[in-house]
């Protein structure tokens, strides 16, 4: 009887799973992706113009920056618009959930200045209140 009595012992138990090596891969994958996520969310590059003693702008929480390339390609975040003529009812869609009517205008420095002017005359269609031009500092 001893044997057998052994033997409904083992049976009885339970196997558990041992979690802690898939807890530790997650957190590790989890690490990776918050070092990750910020270097994934990049901005179109623009040369913008150098100006000294440029105005310190205060910058609204989310603002709408607008940018015109090189190439001429307007992009509103990253989202690309073919013309300037479409920009002006993109804009008035983002500006009817803002307070702030501020829209930063950040065009390459070798656009010709007609682009940059229909741009900009777009976005004044769209009802923006302020309409701020980006420059950088000079680098020595």
């Amino acid at each position: 009887m001893e044997v057998g009595q052994r033997e409904n012992r083992r049976r009885t138990v339970l196997a558990h799973i041992n979690v802690t090596p898939f807890v530790d891969v997650m957190l590790v994958l989890l690490i990776i992706f918050m070092v990750t996520a910020p270097m994934m969310e990049r901005g179109v590059d623009v040369a913008l113009p150098e100006v000294e003693n440029a105005p310190n702008l205060s910058v609204a929480k989310d603002p709408v920056i607008v940018t015109l390339t090189q190439k001429g390609a307007i992009m509103i975040g990253n989202s690309k618009v073919d013309q300037p003529a479409k920009l002006t009812p993109i804009i008035e869609q983002i500006l009817l959930e803002k307070d702030d009517k501020t829209v930063y205008l950040e065009a390459d420095k070798a656009v010709p200045y007609g682009r940059v002017v229909q741009v900009m005359a777009a976005i004044k269609r769209a009802g923006v209140a302020k309409l701020g031009m980006v420059a950088q500092e000079p680098q020595d």
